[in-house]
């Protein structure tokens, strides 16, 4: 963590180390709103906080610049957390631990925040400036981005007074977005219905474990192994070949990230164990051929495990394992009109058994709303076969691009400016807050920008510490250039 103190511009490094300290699960955004409240108030700034928690702190003009017409930065405060299996560690009262990996930022077996954790890095660098040139500013830090987009959801008319917005959302520095998918998520509900385990059958746990992970949206199309899909076809196998019964199965975790371990406890008939393990060592070998491009740390493991007292019962076994067999997941359409975009996706997040249910939690992306509604239609009924009740989110609005944007065409010329090189101008296939903040005010110019962030939503997140310096500079770059109002 010194040596990251170390690097240029230190403030900006010096506030995302003070942001790591800062417990801020989705939902959870007390402590890092309050230390935002605290900072503002403290610095002499009008710093306010709406019903939804959001918080705005507004910064006048630098002397001699009150003409540029005001700016609105935005960043969301909260991060996803997603740990390795074994690490030990509270994210709700556990700091982030950061460290440098060569080129890049990388956090101790958890999720690092740098999304969006940076963006609010370089909010409160700025503020905290006074050698920084620019207009009347606005920094909005809005909550519960990553599971409902809530804050943006809760902002009232009025509360903000700027026109032009700087979203420091992106994760892929030298390209500007204009334009997002909307999504929406879908949840079937199927309930537990056990039958005593067999007496001569033993009981393995099957787990799957070193998968990369990664953002539903952004790394929908990068041939990533999906745990939930992996468990289920070994599962699907074994029930048909051995005889073997479930008790138990859970893998994934949060919506908006692609399921990176899974496990599961099942029993065999004692006579079938030398074929299970032969199949199973079979099956890991399949899996390291199938991903060794994408997923070269993919381990699966089947282990002697305590006899459950009950298992699935036959038809829910059977039932569950052909739906999540049948259950889309990936890419369903590509653009017609931007070159290798994705336009249509859906994201089989989770399995996960409770007591009396079994939760199969998945998201939907499209930037056209009604090929969004098909895709949430097809899951819909994909889990009414299956006898799941359905339950589906509000979903929230895309984000249409508007090639001919004042401020696009500022951030283009500041990028050559500095870079000497031509910025790609794209739509970005997963769901940004501009979307919903277009839709409450009306005529909002923006743009989104950010440095480099790799495997975001897992433990494999880091941040690459070059392009984290671009994006500085680009951002005060656009500052310095506002037009006049």
């Amino acid at each position: 963590m010194e040596k990251i103190a170390q690097l240029e511009p230190q403030r900006l490094w010096y506030y995302f180390l003070e942001i790591c300290k800062i417990p801020r699960p989705s939902k959870k955004e007390e402590k890092i709103a309050g230390w935002l409240m605290e900072f503002g108030k403290a610095k002499g700034l009008e710093t306010l906080r709406d019903e939804t928690g959001n918080v705005l702190i507004r910064k006048p003009a630098v002397p001699g610049y009150e003409k540029l017409k005001p700016v609105i930065l935005q960043a969301h405060m909260d991060m996803v957390c997603e740990k390795n299996s074994g690490t030990v560690h509270d994210f709700g009262k556990d700091p982030v631990i950061p460290y440098i990996d060569g080129e890049w930022i990388k956090a101790k077996g958890t999720t690092l925040g740098a999304d969006d954790g940076i963006g609010i890095a370089a909010m409160l660098a700025i503020l905290d400036a006074d050698d920084i040139i620019h207009g009347p500013l606005e920094a909005l830090f809005t909550v519960d981005e990553e599971t409902g987009l809530s804050g943006a959801f809760g902002l009232k008319p009025g509360f903000l007074k700027g026109k032009i917005l700087l979203n420091l959302d992106s994760e892929d520095e030298g390209q500007l977005f204009i334009g997002c998918a909307g999504g929406r998520d879908t949840v079937g509900t199927i309930p537990v219905i056990t039958q005593p385990a067999p007496a001569n059958h033993v009981s393995f746990r099957v787990a799957i474990t070193g998968l990369r992970g990664g953002h539903s949206g952004d790394d929908i199309n990068k041939g990533l192994g999906n745990a939930v899909k992996l468990l289920n076809r070994y599962l699907w196998n074994v029930t048909r070949l051995f005889n073997a019964k479930i008790s138990s199965f859970d893998a994934g975790n949060l919506r908006n990230a692609i399921a990176r371990e899974g496990f599961a406890v099942i029993t065999v008939p004692s006579e079938a164990v030398s074929g299970l393990a032969e199949y199973s060592n079979n099956f890991h070998r399949i899996l390291k051929a199938e991903f060794k491009v994408t997923e070269p740390g993919v381990k699966f493991v089947v282990e002697s495990h305590d006899m459950p007292a009950v298992v699935f019962s036959d038809e829910l076994q059977a039932r569950l394992l052909n739906l999540i067999y049948a259950i889309p997941h990936g890419v369903v359409d590509m653009s017609q009109e931007i070159p290798d975009f994705v336009e249509t996706s859906t994201n089989l997040a989770s399995v996960k058994t409770q007591e009396k249910n079994i939760i199969i939690t998945s998201s939907q992306r499209s930037s056209i709303e009604s090929a969004k509604q098909n895709i949430c239609d097809m899951m819909a009924s994909t889990l009414e076969l299956g006898g799941a009740v359905i339950e589906q989110s509000a979903g929230y609005p895309g984000w249409k691009p508007n090639p001919n944007s004042a401020i696009l065409k500022v951030t283009v010329a500041a990028y050559r400016k500095l870079f000497n090189e031509e910025p790609a101008v794209l739509a970005i296939h997963a769901g940004l807050e501009c979307g919903l903040i277009g839709a409450m005010y009306h005529g909002m110019d923006m743009v989104s920008f950010g440095p480099t962030i790799k495997g975001a939503h897992s433990p494999d997140e880091r941040l690459h510490i070059a392009t984290t310096r671009k994006f500085w500079d680009l951002t005060l770059e656009v500052l310095r250039t506002i037009p006049e109002k």
